[in-house]
C-alpha cells in the first residue's frame, strides 16, 4: 500500500496556521471566564462590588435589563447567555416582584418572569449552569408559608375528609406544595448548590455593597464554586441573610416544580394546558384551593384567538360539561372561610362556564349576605363588595338582600349597601365619615376609595364636617380620606386653613397641609395664609415635611 505524504506547510500556510491561532486564542481564554449575570431594577451598589473586586480576566459581567425595553428577559433568553453567577438587585414585595424606589423606573422583575424563564424549552440555557444565586432584597428567603397546613386541613375537611385524615394529608401537601418566597426560589433555580437571601430584612444597597466588598477582599474563591460560603454569611451579622440549595430531584416539593411549569413553561400548548387545568379541577379540593391562583391567572391570559381553536375550545367545553368537578367545586366554594377567596373561586367557575352572569350574580349577593349576617363588617369586607360592584353589575341586586333597620344603619353595613347603589346609605356613610368613632371613619375611608364624592355640595357639606370633629385619631384619618378627593371649593379650602390653627395635633396638621397640596390651593394663596401656616404649625419630627413643601409653594406664588 502506497504510502501517502503530507506537504510540508511552506511560509505562506505557516502564516495562516499563525494567524487562526491568534484569533482563536482569545476566544479560548473568554470562553474560560465564569460569567456573572446581574438583573438591577434599583440601585447598582451590590452589582458594582462584585465587579470592583472580581478580576476581569477571570470574570465577565453582563446586565440582563435593558433599559426601556419590557421583555428584556425574554431578550437575554433568546441570546443564549449561560450564567454562572446571578445577582438580582432590587426591593422584594414577598411573592410577586423585584422593583425600584424610584417611581419613575419601569423597570422590575416578576416573580411568574421568573418561573417562565425556568420552566421553559425557548429559555433553556439562562439559568443551566448557574453555581450561586445572589437575592438582595427583604424577605427573599423568608420561609413563611402562605398555605399554611391549618388552612389546608380545613379545606380537606370541607372536601369531606375526617379531621384526624385531614390532619395528615396538610402536613403532606404543605411539604409538597411549598409557597413560601424561600420554596419558590428554590422552584425556579433548581439544582443550584448555593441561592443567598434575606429570610426578613435585608440592608441597603450601599449597606450591603460595604458588607460584600469586605467578603471579597478576603478571598474570592468561593465565587462561582457552588460552595456555600459560611464567611458571607458571617459578613453580613446584622442582618438576616441566609442560604439555600435548589430542589433537586429527591425533594418532596419536585412534582409541584412540574406542575408549576405546566403552567409557566412552553412546552405545552394551549389546548395541552387547558385539558392540565381540568385535570386539576378534578383532584383534591384542597389542592385546587392551593392552584387557585394559577388557573385564574391562565384563564385570564389565554387569548381570543387561542380560544377560538377547536382544540381549545374542545377541552373548554369539556370542563364546562363535568359536571361531577362542578358540583364539587361549587359546594367547596360556598363554604370556604374566606368571603375573598369564595368571591375568586366563584368568578373562576363563571370563567369555566359553570355559572351563567344572573347565577354568578346571585351567588355573589349570597355571599355578601353572609357577610352582613354577621355582628361586624370590616373594612376588607366594604373593599370586597365595592370590587365586586366595580362596574355596577350588582346594582339592581339590591332585593337579595333582607337587613333590619339596625343593620342597615351599622357604618360597615351602610358602606356595603351602598357599594351596591344604594343612595340612602351612601348619605348614612358620609356621615360616618365625620362621627367621633375611628373604626367607622375607616370603613367611610375605604368606601370612599372606590366611590369618590362627586357633588361639590356634598364635599362643601363634610369638609365642614370633619373640621368640626373633636376626636384626634378620627379627623386625622378622615383628613387622610379628603386628601384622595381633589378640593377646588373656596368654603372648603378656607375651613381647613381655619382647622389648621386650631389643630391640637401636628398628626392633624401634615393631613391638611397634604389635602391642600393636592387641591386648588392658589385661589387661597396670600400672604395672610403663609403667616397663619408660619404662626400655627407645630414642631414635627421630620426637618423637612408637607407643611414645609406647602410653605414654600404658597411663598413662590406671592
Amino acid at each position: 500500500m502506497p504510502t501517502i505524504r503530507w506537504p510540508v506547510p511552506g511560509p505562506t500556510l505557516t502564516v495562516c496556521l499563525a494567524m487562526l491561532l491568534a484569533v482563536a486564542w482569545p476566544h479560548s481564554a473568554h470562553a474560560d471566564k465564569k460569567t456573572v449575570c446581574t438583573i438591577t431594577v434599583n440601585s447598582a451598589d451590590e452589582k458594582e462590588a462584585f465587579r470592583r473586586s472580581l478580576p476581569p480576566d477571570k470574570f465577565q459581567f453582563v446586565e440582563l435589563v435593558e433599559r426601556g425595553r419590557p421583555d428584556w428577559l425574554s431578550s437575554a433568553c433568546s441570546q443564549r447567555i449561560r450564567c454562572d453567577v446571578l445577582v438580582i438587585s432590587g426591593h422584594y414585595d414577598g411573592g410577586n416582584e423585584f422593583f425600584s424606589e424610584h417611581v419613575e423606573a419601569l423597570e422590575f422583575l416578576p416573580v411568574d418572569e421568573m418561573e417562565r424563564a425556568s420552566c421553559s424549552n425557548s429559555c433553556s440555557t439562562l439559568f443551566s449552569q448557574l453555581k450561586e444565586v445572589y437575592l438582595f432584597g427583604c424577605n427573599t428567603l423568608n420561609p413563611e408559608r402562605q398555605n399554611a397546613s391549618a388552612e389546608i386541613a380545613r379545606n380537606l375537611v370541607l372536601a369531606g375528609h375526617s379531621p384526624a385524615d385531614a390532619e395528615r394529608l396538610a402536613r403532606a401537601l404543605s411539604a409538597r406544595y411549598g409557597d413560601s418566597s424561600r420554596d419558590r426560589m428554590r422552584q425556579i433555580f433548581p439544582n443550584v448548590p448555593a441561592i443567598y437571601g434575606f429570610s426578613s430584612v435585608a440592608p441597603l444597597g450601599p449597606t450591603a455593597a460595604f458588607n460584600l466588598s469586605r467578603y471579597l477582599q478576603s478571598g474570592i474563591g468561593d465565587v462561582a464554586s457552588g460552595r456555600p460560603s459560611s464567611r458571607l454569611i458571617g459578613h453580613f451579622p446584622a442582618h438576616s441573610l441566609t442560604w439555600t440549595s435548589g430542589l433537586n430531584d429527591a425533594d418532596p416539593q419536585r412534582s409541584y416544580r412540574r406542575d408549576m411549569c405546566q403552567f409557566s413553561g412552553d412546552q405545552l400548548s394551549p389546548a395541552q394546558k387547558v385539558a392540565f387545568v381540568h385535570q386539576i379541577l378534578g383532584r383534591e379540593m384542597a389542592e385546587v384551593r392551593i392552584f387557585l391562583d394559577r388557573i385564574e391567572r391562565y384563564t385570564a391570559s389565554l387569548r381570543e384567538v387561542d380560544r377560538e381553536t377547536s382544540a381549545v375550545s374542545l377541552e373548554l367545553d369539556g370542563i364546562a360539561h363535568d359536571e361531577r368537578s362542578r358540583s364539587r367545586y361549587l359546594e367547596f366554594a360556598r363554604n370556604v372561610d374566606s368571603a375573598v377567596v369564595r368571591a375568586r373561586m366563584l368568578k373562576l367557575a363563571h370563567g369555566l362556564g359553570w355559572l351563567t352572569p344572573a347565577e354568578l350574580n346571585a351567588e355573589l349577593m349570597q355571599t355578601i349576605a353572609d357577610t352582613l349576617a354577621r355582628n361586624t363588617v370590616s373594612p376588607a369586607d366594604v373593599d370586597l363588595a365595592c370590587t365586586l360592584n366595580k362596574d355596577h353589575d350588582l346594582d339592581g341586586e339590591l332585593h337579595r338582600l333582607q337587613l333590619t333597620s339596625a343593620q342597615a344603619d351599622r357604618a360597615g353595613s351602610a358602606a356595603v349597601l351602598a357599594c351596591l347603589g344604594s343612595a340612602e346609605a351612601h348619605t348614612r356613610v358620609l356621615r360616618a365619615l365625620t362621627s367621633s368613632n375611628d373604626d367607622d371613619v375607616h370603613v367611610a375611608q375605604v368606601y370612599l376609595r372606590h366611590r369618590p364624592i362627586a357633588d361639590a355640595d356634598e364635599l362643601r357639606a363634610v369638609t365642614a364636617g370633619v373640621a368640626r370633629m373633636t376626636d384626634a385619631k378620627a379627623q386625622a384619618r378622615a383628613l387622610d380620606t379628603l386628601a384622595s378627593q381633589r378640593i377646588t371649593d373656596r368654603q372648603s379650602l378656607e375651613d381647613l386653613t381655619r382647622l389648621f390653627a386650631q389643630a391640637g395635633s401636628g398628626g392633624v396638621q401634615l393631613a391638611i397641609a397634604g389635602i391642600l397640596l393636592r387641591s386648588d390651593y392658589q385661589m387661597i394663596a396670600s400672604a395672610d395664609l403663609l403667616q397663619l401656616l408660619r404662626q400655627h404649625r407645630r414642631k414635627s419630627s421630620s426637618s423637612d415635611d408637607m407643611v414645609d413643601v406647602l410653605i414654600r409653594r404658597v411663598q413662590a406664588l406671592l
